[in-house]
This record gives structure tokens, C-alpha cells and sequence, in this order.
């Protein structure tokens, strides 16, 4: 079976000069070459062939440049993958941060092609072994592997610092504002995953969203669709611009089928308007000061990466000084008793109500105790997700 060697490289000329090279090697079925010209299409291959092994990346590229996705796929704990980054001659400062943050090796700009075919080769040479290694890990204890890895890919990508005057937003802005969330993963882990970033000083950009599937496809996938909607958030345009280009991304380069739900919002700090996009997944709930529990209208936009060209409706809410939002994936709501009676929108509304004015933290804690309450012995079946974020 051919290696599949991903080349990264915003400068065309390079996919013609590696093909005619290594040309016998291509005819031979020894390596297959496929190209992308930026972080994002290479993130997109990667989805439709999980089975690259190889990747060569040049640091200084638009939408994404080399380092940003060496992170993503460092992310992805995938031991099979041997990053390979190229940069000019003289680049040391990028290249030493590239190999201290794990890449495989380097090569310099203009190419020596033989010393490039070299590297590959001692690549190759140590994928062999971690094959091997993979297949009687595989023999002795497959399904726990399996789980374990997609737990590691899961929690790695959650952030879990939530102080808004630690990214790139105003501190005045930043410090009116409370924010938490948790992920507490089921047996068989599933692809949930929370998120929040910077949009610009003044805006803040959150995400709750459900993979569907479990297991390392599920955790990939979410892997995925969460660096694809944080970079094409960080942008600036709207929510449902967002979700429409993500949406587009993810269903050409979908594998098995696979779909994500997703609420994503995008906060003004200075006035407490939220700009929001659901995407097929559960509506979240505004908690007012005074008690009152209000969901979010759905707006009736189709789910992630089912089909392309879709168009997503946005809404609009604000969230009122003493106001919360509270987000949540189904694994709350349908959490189940032995009896299995299922938790319910009427419990967590309930439940919501009597944390009005709970601190965000407070408001999670509340409802991750109620719901193990509720469900007794009963097992978790699925990933119990939550964000809450609180105008001071």
C-alpha cells in the first residue's frame, strides 16, 4: 500500500517538482502525493483521507500557516502521522519552535530533493514500526485502545481556562462577563466539545456542539469541526456565514456519513447582543435575574456536514446585565434512570430557575449533581456537556 504524503505549500511549483521526482516511486504505488496550499485544505484532506501519513508543511502560509496546524494535528494524538516542516533558509527561530512542538523533522528552502527523499525514507522507516507496534496493541486489547484514544483526542482540544481576560479581548469588556463549562465523557465516548474564542476585542465567539458516532472516527471528526469553526469564526464574519462555509467544508470532505450539531453565538461584550446560529442542535436557555427561564428559538437550520450548499438562518437575543446563557448537548436532558425515565427539559428548566443568580461555575455544578441524582445507578450513556456564560 502506497504511503500517503500530504504537501503543504501555498507555492504551486512545488507540486510539480516533488511529482516529477519522485515519480518512479508514484508509478511503483510506493507513495501517492497530495497537495493543499494552506493550514484549512490541509485539515480538510486530512478528513477525507485519514490515512495520510506523512505531511509537509511550510510555515508561512495564508488562512493557516505551518505552525498553527502542526498544534491541530499535534491535537489530534494520532501517532501515525510524522510532520516533516519546510521554511527558508535561515528560518531558525520557526524551526526550532516546529521541532520543540513535534515535528518529525525539517527541510530548507530552496529543497535538496535528495535530502528530502532521505527524510521521508527515515520517516517511512519509523512508521513501519509504530504499525507494528498499532497491530498487536490492536491484538491485545483493541476496544480499550480505541476508547482511550478518542478520550485523549477529546479532552486534549477542550479549553480549560475560563478567564476572558486571558485571550485577546478587552480587559474592561472581558471582566463584566463570567464564563464555565465541562465535559464529562461517557464510557463510549461520543464527540461532544464546547469552545470559545476572540472574534475581535469586543467580541466573543462560543460553541456547543455534538458529533454524531462514537469512538476515534467521532473524536477526529470533532477535532475537525472544531478547528474549522474557530478559524473560520476568528474572521469576523457573522454566525451564519460561519456555519454555511464550515457546513460546505465539512460535507465535501465527510466520512462515513458523519454529521456535528452546533450552537454558535458570537457576543458583543459593550451591549450584551448575541448574533447566534443553531445548527440542528439543542436550544440553549437565557436564565434571567428574576427567575425567568427562556429557550432560544432554533430557527430550523439542518445540521453540519450533511449537505453542501445550505443556507443557515441566524437569530438574535441579548443577554441582559444579571442575565445567563446556558448551553448543553442532549447527554444532559437524556440522561436516564434505572427506571429509564429520561432527565428532561422540564427538570433542567426547573433547575435553571433556582440558579438565577448562581455564578456560572455554580450553575454547571448544580446541574451535573441533579442529573447523576436523577439517573441513580443507571449508566451514563452519553456526554454530559455544558457552558454557561454570565453578564455580571
Amino acid at each position: 500500500m502506497a504511503v500517503k504524503i500530504l504537501s503543504v505549500d501555498d507555492e504551486v511549483d512545488l507540486e510539480l517538482l516533488l511529482t516529477q521526482y519522485f515519480r518512479r516511486k508514484i508509478r511503483k504505488g510506493e507513495y501517492e502525493f497530495l497537495f493543499a496550499h494552506n493550514g484549512l485544505e490541509a485539515l480538510q484532506i486530512m478528513l477525507q483521507h485519514p490515512d495520510v501519513e506523512i505531511i509537509l508543511s511550510d510555515i508561512n502560509m495564508p488562512e493557516m500557516d505551518g505552525l498553527t496546524l502542526l498544534a491541530r494535528i499535534n491535537e489530534m494524538r494520532n501517532p501515525a502521522i510524522r510532520v516533516i516542516m519546510v521554511s527558508a533558509y535561515g528560518d531558525m527561530d520557526n524551526i526550532r519552535q516546529a521541532m520543540n512542538n513535534g515535528a518529525f523533522d525539517f527541510a530548507t528552502k530552496p529543497i535538496d530533493l535528495e535530502d528530502l527523499e532521505r527524510t521521508i525514507e527515515k520517516a517511512v522507516e519509523q512508521l513501519e514500526f509504530v504499525h507494528s507496534a498499532q497491530k498487536d496493541r490492536k491484538e491485545l486489547k483493541d476496544i480499550h485502545s480505541d476508547l482511550s484514544v478518542a478520550r485523549e483526542i477529546q479532552q486534549a482540544i477542550l479549553p480549560h481556562n475560563f478567564d476572558l481576560t486571558g485571550i485577546k479581548l478587552d480587559s474592561g469588556c472581558a471582566s463584566a462577563y463570567q464564563l464555565a463549562a465541562s465535559m464529562e465523557a461517557a464510557k463510549d465516548v461520543g464527540g461532544d466539545f464546547y469552545d470559545f474564542f476572540a472574534v475581535d476585542p469586543t467580541h466573543l465567539g462560543f460553541v456547543m456542539a455534538d458529533v454524531s458516532g462514537k469512538g476515534v472516527p467521532a473524536a477526529i471528526f470533532m477535532a475537525v469541526s472544531r478547528t474549522l469553526i474557530k478559524a473560520t469564526g476568528m474572521r469576523g464574519i457573522t454566525s451564519s456565514e460561519c456555519m454555511a462555509t464550515v457546513n460546505d467544508m465539512l460535507a465535501d470532505e465527510s466520512v462515513n456519513s458523519m454529521f456535528v450539531t452546533v450552537f454558535y453565538g458570537i457576543i458583543n461584550l459593550e451591549t450584551g447582543e448575541i448574533d447566534y446560529t443553531n445548527a440542528g442542535h439543542n436550544p440553549p436557555y437565557i436564565i434571567h435575574g428574576n427567575g425567568q427561564v427562556e429557550e432560544i428559538p432554533a430557527m430550523g437550520n439542518i445540521v453540519l456536514g450533511a449537505f453542501e450548499g445550505m443556507e443557515f438562518r441566524s437569530g438574535k437575543t441579548t443577554l441582559d446585565k444579571g442575565d445567563a446563557i446556558y448551553l448543553f448537548t442532549d447527554g444532559v436532558t437524556e440522561a436516564e434512570n434505572p427506571s429509564n425515565e429520561q432527565y428532561g427539559e422540564e427538570n433542567l428548566v426547573r433547575l435553571l430557575s433556582k440558579n438565577a443568580t448562581s455564578a456560572s461555575e455554580e450553575i454547571i455544578q448544580s446541574v451535573t449533581s441533579d442529573v447523576h441524582k436523577f439517573a441513580g445507578e443507571a449508566p451514563q450513556s452519553d456526554d454530559i456537556t455544558q457552558l454557561a456564560i454570565r453578564r455580571l
